[in-house]
Protein backbone atom coordinates (compact mmCIF):
# COMPACT_ATOMS: atom_id res chain seq x y z
CA UNK A 1 0.00 0.00 0.00
CA UNK A 2 1.70 3.43 -0.88
CA UNK A 3 1.05 5.65 1.88
CA UNK A 4 -0.59 9.02 1.68
CA UNK A 5 2.25 11.07 2.17
CA UNK A 6 3.97 9.44 -0.86
CA UNK A 7 1.41 10.78 -2.76
CA UNK A 8 3.58 14.75 -3.51
CA UNK A 9 5.78 12.14 -5.95
CA UNK A 10 3.05 9.91 -7.79
CA UNK A 11 1.23 13.41 -8.57
CA UNK A 12 3.92 15.19 -9.93
CA UNK A 13 4.43 11.80 -12.45
CA UNK A 14 1.37 11.46 -13.69
CA UNK A 15 0.60 15.40 -14.05
CA UNK A 16 3.81 16.46 -15.44
CA UNK A 17 2.96 15.21 -18.80
CA UNK A 18 0.29 18.51 -18.70
CA UNK A 19 3.44 21.08 -18.69
CA UNK A 20 6.07 19.65 -19.99
CA UNK A 21 14.90 11.67 -37.98
CA UNK A 22 18.01 11.62 -39.87
CA UNK A 23 20.16 14.73 -39.41
CA UNK A 24 18.76 18.32 -40.29
CA UNK A 25 19.09 19.04 -44.12
CA UNK A 26 22.03 21.23 -44.11
CA UNK A 27 21.33 23.20 -47.30
CA UNK A 28 21.30 26.80 -47.37
CA UNK A 29 18.06 28.60 -46.71
CA UNK A 30 16.78 31.98 -48.52
CA UNK A 31 14.61 33.45 -45.52
CA UNK A 32 12.97 36.88 -46.27
CA UNK A 33 12.27 38.84 -43.47
CA UNK A 34 10.47 42.37 -42.71
CA UNK A 35 8.03 41.95 -45.62
CA UNK A 36 4.59 40.31 -45.15
CA UNK A 37 3.72 37.09 -45.57
CA UNK A 38 7.62 35.91 -44.61
CA UNK A 39 8.90 33.44 -47.08
CA UNK A 40 10.87 30.80 -46.69
CA UNK A 41 12.84 28.23 -50.03
CA UNK A 42 15.87 26.41 -50.54
CA UNK A 43 18.44 28.62 -51.67
CA UNK A 44 20.21 29.03 -54.91
CA UNK A 45 17.33 26.54 -56.74
CA UNK A 46 14.08 26.94 -58.50
CA UNK A 47 12.74 23.99 -57.13
CA UNK A 48 12.32 22.38 -60.49
CA UNK A 49 10.09 19.02 -60.05
CA UNK A 50 6.98 18.37 -61.85
CA UNK A 51 5.05 18.59 -58.27
CA UNK A 52 6.29 22.81 -59.27
CA UNK A 53 4.76 25.10 -61.70
CA UNK A 54 7.40 26.04 -64.66
CA UNK A 55 7.73 29.69 -63.20
CA UNK A 56 6.94 30.28 -59.58
CA UNK A 57 9.64 28.81 -57.07
CA UNK A 58 7.98 26.77 -54.40
CA UNK A 59 8.05 28.22 -50.85
CA UNK A 60 6.81 28.49 -47.61
CA UNK A 61 4.40 31.77 -46.75
CA UNK A 62 4.31 32.57 -43.04
CA UNK A 63 1.31 34.92 -42.22
CA UNK A 64 1.37 37.21 -40.65
CA UNK A 65 5.22 36.29 -40.23
CA UNK A 66 7.62 33.80 -39.18
CA UNK A 67 8.01 34.40 -35.36
CA UNK A 68 4.75 34.55 -33.36
CA UNK A 69 3.42 34.02 -30.26
CA UNK A 70 2.75 30.22 -29.81
CA UNK A 71 -1.48 30.18 -30.02
CA UNK A 72 -1.65 33.81 -31.79
CA UNK A 73 -3.07 33.59 -35.94
CA UNK A 74 -0.85 31.90 -38.20
CA UNK A 75 -1.28 30.93 -41.50
CA UNK A 76 1.05 28.48 -43.27
CA UNK A 77 1.21 27.81 -46.80
CA UNK A 78 3.02 26.32 -49.87
CA UNK A 79 3.05 27.60 -52.83
CA UNK A 80 4.25 27.42 -56.33
CA UNK A 81 3.23 23.73 -57.11
CA UNK A 82 1.69 22.01 -60.11
CA UNK A 83 -2.20 22.17 -59.51
CA UNK A 84 -2.89 18.17 -57.54
CA UNK A 85 0.83 17.56 -57.10
CA UNK A 86 1.21 15.25 -54.55
CA UNK A 87 3.64 16.15 -52.07
CA UNK A 88 4.99 15.56 -48.39
CA UNK A 89 5.46 17.83 -45.49
CA UNK A 90 7.78 16.89 -42.49
CA UNK A 91 7.88 18.91 -39.27
CA UNK A 92 10.23 19.12 -36.68
CA UNK A 93 11.08 20.45 -33.67
CA UNK A 94 12.77 20.37 -30.21
CA UNK A 95 11.16 19.59 -27.09
CA UNK A 96 12.96 20.50 -24.12
CA UNK A 97 12.56 18.28 -21.23
CA UNK A 98 15.00 16.34 -18.70
CA UNK A 99 16.39 15.14 -21.98
CA UNK A 100 15.57 17.69 -24.38
CA UNK A 101 14.32 15.53 -27.35
CA UNK A 102 13.92 16.54 -31.42
CA UNK A 103 10.13 15.30 -32.14
CA UNK A 104 9.04 15.04 -35.70
CA UNK A 105 5.61 14.21 -37.95
CA UNK A 106 4.83 14.27 -41.41
CA UNK A 107 2.02 14.10 -43.90
CA UNK A 108 0.95 13.97 -47.22
CA UNK A 109 -0.94 16.66 -49.33
CA UNK A 110 -2.29 17.20 -52.57
CA UNK A 111 -2.11 21.01 -54.15
CA UNK A 112 -5.27 22.95 -55.04
CA UNK A 113 -6.06 23.98 -58.26
CA UNK A 114 -3.80 27.26 -58.23
CA UNK A 115 -0.63 24.93 -56.98
CA UNK A 116 -1.44 25.87 -52.75
CA UNK A 117 -1.41 23.87 -50.23
CA UNK A 118 -3.33 25.68 -47.17
CA UNK A 119 -2.43 23.46 -43.68
CA UNK A 120 -5.58 25.30 -42.46
CA UNK A 121 -7.55 23.84 -45.34
CA UNK A 122 -6.05 21.37 -47.11
CA UNK A 123 -6.75 17.76 -45.97
CA UNK A 124 -3.66 15.28 -44.99
CA UNK A 125 -4.27 12.46 -47.14
CA UNK A 126 -1.97 10.17 -45.11
CA UNK A 127 0.87 10.44 -42.44
CA UNK A 128 0.79 11.13 -38.69
CA UNK A 129 -2.63 12.58 -39.08
CA UNK A 130 -5.55 12.90 -41.68
CA UNK A 131 -7.99 15.28 -42.31
CA UNK A 132 -8.31 18.98 -42.21
CA UNK A 133 -6.21 20.08 -38.98
CA UNK A 134 -4.37 23.93 -38.87
CA UNK A 135 -2.04 22.40 -36.47
CA UNK A 136 -2.04 18.37 -37.10
CA UNK A 137 2.20 18.81 -38.44
CA UNK A 138 2.73 20.20 -34.64
CA UNK A 139 0.46 18.18 -32.30
CA UNK A 140 0.87 14.82 -33.86
CA UNK A 141 5.26 14.97 -33.64
CA UNK A 142 6.69 11.94 -31.78
CA UNK A 143 10.06 11.87 -30.01
CA UNK A 144 13.27 10.53 -32.69
CA UNK A 145 16.41 9.71 -32.00
CA UNK A 146 17.81 12.20 -34.06
CA UNK A 147 20.35 15.07 -33.30
CA UNK A 148 18.72 18.12 -31.42
CA UNK A 149 22.11 20.29 -33.01
CA UNK A 150 20.67 23.56 -34.60
CA UNK A 151 17.16 23.51 -33.07
CA UNK A 152 16.64 26.20 -30.67
CA UNK A 153 13.41 25.83 -28.24
CA UNK A 154 10.18 26.60 -30.61
CA UNK A 155 11.71 26.77 -33.86
CA UNK A 156 9.53 24.43 -35.76
CA UNK A 157 11.17 22.85 -39.43
CA UNK A 158 9.00 22.01 -41.92
CA UNK A 159 10.56 20.70 -45.21
CA UNK A 160 8.41 19.55 -48.33
CA UNK A 161 9.44 17.15 -50.25
CA UNK A 162 7.93 14.87 -53.48
CA UNK A 163 9.00 11.18 -54.55
CA UNK A 164 11.89 11.73 -51.99
CA UNK A 165 13.56 15.11 -53.22
CA UNK A 166 13.66 18.02 -50.92
CA UNK A 167 11.10 21.03 -52.70
CA UNK A 168 11.14 23.59 -50.13
CA UNK A 169 12.10 23.99 -46.17
CA UNK A 170 10.33 27.16 -43.98
CA UNK A 171 11.36 27.68 -40.60
CA UNK A 172 8.97 29.41 -37.64
CA UNK A 173 9.21 29.95 -34.68
CA UNK A 174 6.28 29.70 -31.72
CA UNK A 175 7.26 31.99 -29.30
CA UNK A 176 6.09 30.97 -24.98
CA UNK A 177 6.55 34.66 -23.94
CA UNK A 178 8.11 38.11 -25.34
CA UNK A 179 11.61 39.21 -24.81
CA UNK A 180 10.23 42.63 -23.73
CA UNK A 181 8.34 40.75 -21.02
CA UNK A 182 10.10 41.59 -17.76
CA UNK A 183 10.03 39.30 -15.07
CA UNK A 184 10.22 40.26 -11.51
CA UNK A 185 11.31 37.85 -8.47
CA UNK A 186 8.51 38.75 -6.05
CA UNK A 187 9.88 38.50 -2.53
CA UNK A 188 6.80 38.54 -0.29
CA UNK A 189 5.66 34.92 -1.44
CA UNK A 190 7.90 32.36 -1.86
CA UNK A 191 8.41 31.45 -5.50
CA UNK A 192 6.52 33.96 -6.86
CA UNK A 193 7.09 36.16 -10.00
CA UNK A 194 5.74 38.98 -11.57
CA UNK A 195 5.41 39.18 -15.51
CA UNK A 196 5.41 42.89 -16.59
CA UNK A 197 3.33 43.43 -20.31
CA UNK A 198 5.79 45.14 -22.36
CA UNK A 199 4.82 49.06 -22.53
CA UNK A 200 1.68 48.68 -20.46
CA UNK A 201 0.84 51.34 -18.39
CA UNK A 202 -0.98 50.02 -15.06
CA UNK A 203 -1.99 46.64 -16.81
CA UNK A 204 -4.68 44.70 -14.74
CA UNK A 205 -3.22 41.83 -13.24
CA UNK A 206 -4.14 38.10 -13.61
CA UNK A 207 -3.22 35.75 -11.14
CA UNK A 208 -1.63 31.83 -11.90
CA UNK A 209 -2.18 28.70 -9.55
CA UNK A 210 -0.62 25.93 -11.22
CA UNK A 211 -1.78 22.29 -10.06
CA UNK A 212 -1.25 19.26 -7.87
CA UNK A 213 2.52 19.28 -9.45
CA UNK A 214 3.45 21.67 -7.33
CA UNK A 215 6.26 23.91 -7.33
CA UNK A 216 6.58 27.01 -9.61
CA UNK A 217 7.19 25.86 -12.59
CA UNK A 218 3.32 25.93 -14.13
CA UNK A 219 2.84 29.28 -12.38
CA UNK A 220 5.95 31.11 -13.81
CA UNK A 221 5.71 29.12 -17.34
CA UNK A 222 1.82 30.70 -17.58
CA UNK A 223 3.16 33.98 -16.80
CA UNK A 224 5.63 34.37 -19.36
CA UNK A 225 3.38 33.38 -21.59
CA UNK A 226 0.26 35.27 -20.84
CA UNK A 227 1.74 38.79 -20.31
CA UNK A 228 2.35 39.56 -23.67
CA UNK A 229 -1.37 39.66 -23.69
CA UNK A 230 -1.48 42.82 -21.72
CA UNK A 231 -1.69 41.51 -18.09
CA UNK A 232 0.24 41.62 -15.09
CA UNK A 233 0.82 38.48 -14.70
CA UNK A 234 1.38 37.19 -10.61
CA UNK A 235 2.50 33.74 -11.21
CA UNK A 236 1.81 32.52 -7.64
CA UNK A 237 2.93 28.75 -6.33
CA UNK A 238 1.60 27.89 -2.83
CA UNK A 239 2.21 24.20 -2.35
CA UNK A 240 5.65 22.37 -2.84
CA UNK A 241 5.87 18.82 -2.60
CA UNK A 242 9.02 17.41 -0.56
CA UNK A 243 11.21 15.15 -2.94
CA UNK A 244 13.45 12.84 -1.24
CA UNK A 245 14.07 15.99 2.06
CA UNK A 246 13.88 18.78 -0.93
CA UNK A 247 11.57 21.44 -2.09
CA UNK A 248 11.52 23.38 -5.18
CA UNK A 249 9.97 26.33 -3.34
CA UNK A 250 11.44 26.13 0.24
CA UNK A 251 8.77 27.58 2.53
CA UNK A 252 5.52 26.18 1.13
CA UNK A 253 3.66 23.79 2.32
CA UNK A 254 4.71 20.32 1.14
CA UNK A 255 1.48 18.68 2.06
CA UNK A 256 -1.66 19.28 0.10
CA UNK A 257 -3.80 20.20 3.31
CA UNK A 258 -5.75 22.57 4.60
CA UNK A 259 -4.34 25.30 2.07
CA UNK A 260 -5.12 28.92 2.61
CA UNK A 261 -6.97 30.20 0.37
CA UNK A 262 -7.77 33.64 2.37
CA UNK A 263 -3.45 34.15 1.49
CA UNK A 264 -5.05 35.79 -1.67
CA UNK A 265 -6.14 38.52 0.67
CA UNK A 266 -2.27 39.06 1.65
CA UNK A 267 -1.24 39.07 -2.20
CA UNK A 268 -4.13 41.99 -3.24
CA UNK A 269 -2.78 43.62 -0.29
CA UNK A 270 0.73 43.63 -1.37
CA UNK A 271 -1.09 44.31 -5.31
CA UNK A 272 -2.66 47.33 -3.74
CA UNK A 273 0.98 48.87 -2.75
CA UNK A 274 2.17 48.82 -6.42
CA UNK A 275 1.71 52.04 -8.49
CA UNK A 276 2.79 50.23 -11.91
CA UNK A 277 -0.40 48.25 -11.65
CA UNK A 278 -3.73 48.49 -11.72
CA UNK A 279 -5.12 46.29 -8.53
CA UNK A 280 -9.20 47.33 -9.14
CA UNK A 281 -8.73 44.42 -12.00
CA UNK A 282 -7.60 41.21 -11.12
CA UNK A 283 -8.56 37.87 -12.40
CA UNK A 284 -7.48 34.49 -11.87
CA UNK A 285 -6.52 31.89 -14.13
CA UNK A 286 -6.48 28.26 -12.17
CA UNK A 287 -5.52 25.07 -13.51
CA UNK A 288 -6.50 21.37 -11.93
CA UNK A 289 -6.20 21.70 -8.29
CA UNK A 290 -5.32 25.33 -9.33
CA UNK A 291 -9.13 25.43 -10.56
CA UNK A 292 -10.38 24.42 -7.63
CA UNK A 293 -8.28 26.90 -5.20
CA UNK A 294 -9.44 29.94 -7.84
CA UNK A 295 -13.15 29.07 -7.62
CA UNK A 296 -13.60 28.51 -4.07
CA UNK A 297 -11.24 32.07 -4.03
CA UNK A 298 -14.05 33.86 -6.38
CA UNK A 299 -17.28 32.61 -4.04
CA UNK A 300 -15.47 34.22 -1.03
CA UNK A 301 -14.16 37.77 -2.85
CA UNK A 302 -16.31 39.35 -4.34
CA UNK A 303 -13.35 42.24 -5.42
CA UNK A 304 -12.27 39.88 -8.15
CA UNK A 305 -13.21 40.74 -11.90
CA UNK A 306 -13.33 37.34 -13.80
CA UNK A 307 -11.86 33.70 -12.92
CA UNK A 308 -10.99 31.47 -15.44
CA UNK A 309 -10.77 27.81 -14.44
CA UNK A 310 -9.38 24.89 -16.49
CA UNK A 311 -10.11 21.48 -15.39
CA UNK A 312 -12.18 22.31 -12.74
CA UNK A 313 -13.56 20.52 -9.64
CA UNK A 314 -17.25 21.94 -8.11
CA UNK A 315 -16.04 20.22 -5.18
CA UNK A 316 -13.42 20.78 -2.39
CA UNK A 317 -11.62 17.43 -2.20
CA UNK A 318 -9.32 15.56 0.86
CA UNK A 319 -6.24 16.07 1.25
CA UNK A 320 -3.09 14.51 1.68
CA UNK A 321 0.49 14.70 2.68
CA UNK A 322 2.33 14.29 6.07
CA UNK A 323 -0.37 16.98 7.40
CA UNK A 324 -3.40 15.30 6.46
CA UNK A 325 -3.28 12.39 8.61
CA UNK A 326 -4.94 9.62 9.51
CA UNK A 327 -5.86 9.62 5.74
CA UNK A 328 -9.51 11.00 4.93
CA UNK A 329 -8.95 13.58 7.77
CA UNK A 330 -8.20 17.34 5.83
CA UNK A 331 -9.06 19.02 3.23
CA UNK A 332 -7.37 20.21 0.34
CA UNK A 333 -8.38 23.90 0.97
CA UNK A 334 -8.88 26.11 4.46
CA UNK A 335 -10.33 29.56 4.65
CA UNK A 336 -9.38 31.69 7.58
CA UNK A 337 -8.11 29.33 9.60
CA UNK A 338 -10.90 26.85 9.30
CA UNK A 339 -11.09 23.71 7.42
CA UNK A 340 -13.80 23.50 4.42
CA UNK A 341 -16.22 20.69 4.07
CA UNK A 342 -14.86 18.11 1.87
CA UNK A 343 -15.04 15.30 -0.52
CA UNK A 344 -12.95 11.76 0.63
CA UNK A 345 -11.04 9.60 -2.38
CA UNK A 346 -12.21 5.81 -2.35
CA UNK A 347 -9.61 3.58 -3.27
CA UNK A 348 -6.85 6.12 -3.49
CA UNK A 349 -3.98 3.75 -2.28
CA UNK A 350 -5.25 1.07 -4.49
CA UNK A 351 -4.75 3.33 -7.58
CA UNK A 352 -1.43 4.55 -7.06
CA UNK A 353 -0.46 1.16 -6.33
CA UNK A 354 -0.43 0.87 -9.84
CA UNK A 355 2.59 2.73 -10.49
CA UNK A 356 4.73 -0.38 -8.99
CA UNK A 357 2.91 -2.67 -11.91
CA UNK A 358 4.76 -2.37 -15.08
CA UNK A 359 2.25 -1.10 -18.19
CA UNK A 360 -0.30 -0.17 -15.60
CA UNK A 361 -2.24 2.82 -15.98
CA UNK A 362 -3.19 4.97 -12.87
CA UNK A 363 -6.41 6.90 -13.26
CA UNK A 364 -6.93 9.05 -10.64
CA UNK A 365 -10.94 9.76 -11.64
CA UNK A 366 -11.45 6.35 -10.69
CA UNK A 367 -10.85 7.19 -6.46
CA UNK A 368 -12.38 10.36 -7.12
CA UNK A 369 -15.81 9.29 -8.82
CA UNK A 370 -15.92 6.67 -6.31
CA UNK A 371 -15.37 8.84 -3.28
CA UNK A 372 -18.24 11.29 -4.66
CA UNK A 373 -20.62 7.95 -4.80
CA UNK A 374 -20.22 6.78 -1.48
CA UNK A 375 -20.40 10.22 -0.20
CA UNK A 376 -23.29 12.14 -1.68
CA UNK A 377 -23.96 14.28 1.74
CA UNK A 378 -20.35 15.23 1.65
CA UNK A 379 -20.08 15.77 -1.86
CA UNK A 380 -23.02 18.16 -1.26
CA UNK A 381 -21.64 19.89 1.74
CA UNK A 382 -18.35 20.11 -0.20
CA UNK A 383 -19.71 21.87 -2.98
CA UNK A 384 -17.68 25.11 -4.29
CA UNK A 385 -20.48 27.78 -4.01
CA UNK A 386 -19.73 29.07 -7.36
CA UNK A 387 -22.91 31.04 -8.08
CA UNK A 388 -21.85 33.61 -5.24
CA UNK A 389 -18.95 35.15 -7.57
CA UNK A 390 -21.29 38.07 -9.78
CA UNK A 391 -18.00 38.83 -12.01
CA UNK A 392 -18.39 36.56 -15.35
CA UNK A 393 -16.20 33.27 -14.86
CA UNK A 394 -14.85 30.66 -17.99
CA UNK A 395 -14.81 26.79 -17.09
CA UNK A 396 -13.05 24.34 -19.59
CA UNK A 397 -13.14 20.73 -18.76
CA UNK A 398 -12.71 17.45 -20.97
CA UNK A 399 -15.54 14.39 -20.83
CA UNK A 400 -12.48 11.87 -21.15
CA UNK A 401 -10.44 12.95 -18.06
CA UNK A 402 -8.76 10.78 -16.78
CA UNK A 403 -7.91 12.58 -13.43
CA UNK A 404 -11.36 13.77 -12.30
CA UNK A 405 -14.37 14.73 -13.79
CA UNK A 406 -13.43 17.86 -15.42
CA UNK A 407 -16.12 17.99 -18.32
CA UNK A 408 -18.77 16.65 -15.61
CA UNK A 409 -17.93 18.85 -13.41
CA UNK A 410 -17.54 22.32 -15.28
CA UNK A 411 -21.03 21.43 -16.62
CA UNK A 412 -22.26 21.70 -13.03
CA UNK A 413 -20.71 25.14 -12.24
CA UNK A 414 -21.92 26.03 -15.49
CA UNK A 415 -25.75 25.04 -14.71
CA UNK A 416 -25.73 26.38 -11.07
CA UNK A 417 -24.83 30.06 -11.98
CA UNK A 418 -26.91 29.91 -14.88
CA UNK A 419 -29.47 28.96 -12.52
CA UNK A 420 -28.84 31.93 -10.30
CA UNK A 421 -28.38 34.19 -13.51
CA UNK A 422 -24.54 34.86 -13.83
CA UNK A 423 -22.54 35.32 -16.77
CA UNK A 424 -20.88 31.99 -17.50
CA UNK A 425 -18.97 30.32 -20.58
CA UNK A 426 -18.49 26.78 -20.92
CA UNK A 427 -15.88 24.99 -23.12
CA UNK A 428 -16.41 21.05 -22.29
CA UNK A 429 -14.91 18.77 -24.99
CA UNK A 430 -16.39 15.56 -25.76
CA UNK A 431 -12.56 13.45 -26.71
CA UNK A 432 -10.43 15.48 -24.51
CA UNK A 433 -9.23 15.05 -20.93
CA UNK A 434 -7.11 16.74 -18.31
CA UNK A 435 -3.86 18.75 -20.14
CA UNK A 436 -6.09 21.52 -21.07
CA UNK A 437 -4.32 24.59 -20.42
CA UNK A 438 -2.11 24.40 -24.26
CA UNK A 439 -2.54 25.96 -27.00
CA UNK A 440 -2.24 23.25 -29.50
CA UNK A 441 0.75 23.89 -30.94
CA UNK A 442 3.00 21.59 -29.37
CA UNK A 443 3.21 17.76 -29.41
CA UNK A 444 -0.02 16.27 -27.56
CA UNK A 445 1.54 12.51 -28.21
CA UNK A 446 2.86 11.95 -25.18
CA UNK A 447 0.86 12.78 -22.39
CA UNK A 448 0.22 9.78 -21.43
CA UNK A 449 -3.28 7.37 -20.25
CA UNK A 450 -3.56 8.77 -17.37
CA UNK A 451 -4.32 12.18 -17.89
CA UNK A 452 -7.19 11.21 -20.43
CA UNK A 453 -8.35 12.10 -24.29
CA UNK A 454 -6.43 11.27 -27.75
CA UNK A 455 -3.91 12.98 -28.59
CA UNK A 456 -6.03 15.09 -31.44
CA UNK A 457 -8.88 15.26 -28.70
CA UNK A 458 -6.50 16.89 -26.22
CA UNK A 459 -4.54 19.22 -29.41
CA UNK A 460 -8.33 20.50 -31.08
CA UNK A 461 -9.45 21.34 -27.46
CA UNK A 462 -6.48 23.43 -26.72
CA UNK A 463 -6.66 25.00 -30.06
CA UNK A 464 -9.92 26.03 -29.63
CA UNK A 465 -10.18 26.84 -26.20
CA UNK A 466 -6.99 29.03 -26.05
CA UNK A 467 -7.68 32.43 -27.74
CA UNK A 468 -11.21 32.25 -26.04
CA UNK A 469 -9.54 32.45 -23.47
CA UNK A 470 -7.62 35.15 -23.99
CA UNK A 471 -10.58 36.99 -25.49
CA UNK A 472 -12.06 36.10 -22.27
CA UNK A 473 -9.89 37.16 -20.63
CA UNK A 474 -8.98 40.92 -22.69
CA UNK A 475 -12.83 41.40 -22.83
CA UNK A 476 -13.64 40.91 -18.91
CA UNK A 477 -10.03 43.07 -17.14
CA UNK A 478 -10.80 45.38 -20.08
CA UNK A 479 -7.74 45.42 -22.41
CA UNK A 480 -7.35 46.67 -26.18
CA UNK A 481 -7.14 44.40 -28.07
CA UNK A 482 -5.31 46.19 -30.73
CA UNK A 483 -3.12 47.60 -28.03
CA UNK A 484 0.61 47.99 -29.38
CA UNK A 485 2.43 45.54 -27.01
CA UNK A 486 0.62 42.63 -28.76
CA UNK A 487 4.16 40.30 -28.82
CA UNK A 488 3.56 39.37 -32.55
CA UNK A 489 2.21 42.82 -33.67
CA UNK A 490 5.85 44.17 -33.03
CA UNK A 491 7.43 41.72 -34.97
CA UNK A 492 5.78 42.45 -38.12
CA UNK A 493 5.91 45.27 -41.05
CA UNK A 494 3.60 47.90 -41.59
CA UNK A 495 1.94 46.21 -44.77
CA UNK A 496 1.59 42.68 -42.59
CA UNK A 497 -0.40 44.98 -39.39
CA UNK A 498 -3.55 45.16 -41.35
CA UNK A 499 -3.66 41.28 -42.37
CA UNK A 500 -3.28 40.49 -39.00
CA UNK A 501 -5.72 42.96 -37.50
CA UNK A 502 -7.74 41.11 -40.42
CA UNK A 503 -7.73 37.80 -39.12
CA UNK A 504 -8.53 38.95 -35.71
CA UNK A 505 -11.95 39.61 -36.52
CA UNK A 506 -12.32 36.86 -38.70
CA UNK A 507 -11.68 33.11 -38.89
CA UNK A 508 -8.06 33.22 -38.91
CA UNK A 509 -7.86 33.16 -35.29
CA UNK A 510 -10.58 30.22 -34.17
CA UNK A 511 -10.90 28.42 -37.03
CA UNK A 512 -14.12 27.17 -38.24
CA UNK A 513 -12.87 23.17 -39.40
CA UNK A 514 -14.79 20.57 -37.52
CA UNK A 515 -14.35 18.95 -34.77
CA UNK A 516 -17.36 17.61 -34.05
CA UNK A 517 -17.42 19.52 -30.51
CA UNK A 518 -20.09 19.90 -27.80
CA UNK A 519 -19.81 24.05 -26.96
CA UNK A 520 -21.66 25.35 -24.13
CA UNK A 521 -21.96 28.91 -23.53
CA UNK A 522 -24.13 28.75 -20.57
CA UNK A 523 -25.34 32.83 -19.50
CA UNK A 524 -27.92 35.46 -19.51
CA UNK A 525 -27.20 37.65 -22.42
CA UNK A 526 -23.51 37.01 -22.54
CA UNK A 527 -21.78 37.10 -25.74
CA UNK A 528 -19.71 34.05 -26.74
CA UNK A 529 -15.94 35.33 -26.35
Amino acid sequence: MLHRTGWSIALAILVSGCFASAARTQQAMSVRRGTSPSICTIAGTRCSSSATTASTALAFNFVPTNKVHSGDPLSIRLTGLSAGATVEITAQRLVPADKPTLYRSSATFQADTNGVIDLATTPALSGSFTGIDPTGLFWSMLPTTASIAGFAPGLVQLQASAAGKPLAIGEVTLLDSDPNVRIEAVDAFAGAVLAHPPRQSKPPVLIVLGGSEGGATTARSLAGRLAPYGFAVLGLPYYSPDFGGKQEVPGLPSSFARLPVDRLAQVRAWLQKRSDIDASRIAIYGVSKGAEFALIAASKYPWLTSVVAVVPSDVVWEGWGATAQPPGSQPSFSFEGKALPFTPYDGIDKEFAKFSQPGAVVRLRIPHDAGRRANPERAAAARIRVEDFAGEMMVVGGMEDQVWASGLMAQNIAERRAEAGRKTTALIYPEAGHPLSGDGWKPTTDYGAGLGGSPAGNAHAQYDAWPKTIAFLLRTLKVSADRDSWSTRDRMSDGAVGEFDKGLKGKTWISDWKMGLRRSMVSKGSPPT
